[in-house]
């Protein structure tokens, strides 16, 4: 197959969101084509992020420079909801956790453990149910942003996805401590996470 042929479904890809190792017709293309890759993005001011350690790539929108005209945005910015966020900062920590102790590079989490952890930080309800149908829904909108992928025949079971490393990053995490501490004390509210 001809490499213009190649880029367009590869470009495709990556403009619709994160491109992964395990996505095998697609990632030796981004390898073999990833300048051709990284020059058409930055015609359009994006920029691609390619780990290949952690196995995963995107676009993001490039910072602009002093004196270069400021184009409009391409990749939306979506303000997450102070659940989500929590999930996502737990998740990254337990992920962090995880590569400390150098086993395994797949980490998996069970919906009762995301749901034990989130609990502590949300206020005390009476109603148990409704409290672990929204953790739920929490949990739904952080396997739609990508971050967690449902195992198949694995009820319940996720797979935290590396990207969440590139997201939430080592300076976020260095905060941890007073993050969850604000957030304990905001509990109560459904608002927007920082």
């Amino acid at each position: 197959m001809h490499d213009d042929d190649r880029l367009g479904p590869l470009l495709v890809a990556l403009f619709q969101g994160v491109l992964y190792r395990d996505d095998g017709q697609l990632w030796q293309p981004l390898l073999d084509l990833q300048a051709r890759v990284r020059d058409y993005g930055a015609t359009i001011g994006l920029e691609l992020i390619l780990d290949e350690a952690e196995g995963y790539a995107y676009l993001r929108q490039r910072p602009a420079t002093a004196g270069e005209p400021e184009l409009p945005r391409l990749v939306q910015r979506r303000q997450l909801s102070y659940p989500v966020s929590l999930i996502l900062v737990l998740l990254r920590k337990k992920l962090a956790e995880f590569d400390a102790t150098g086993g395994d590079t797949r980490l998996v989490v069970a919906r009762e453990q995301i749901a034990d952890q989130v609990r502590l930080f949300l206020p005390d309800t009476a109603n148990e149910a409704r409290l672990l149908d929204r953790i739920d829904a929490h949990i739904n909108k952080v396997v739609e942003l990508g971050f967690l992928h449902r195992l198949r025949g694995q009820e319940n079971q996720y797979e935290v996805r590396r990207i969440l490393k590139a997201f939430v990053d080592a300076q976020w995490l260095s905060d941890f401590d007073q993050r969850l501490g604000d957030y304990a004390r905001h509990g109560g509210s459904e608002g927007e996470a920082a």
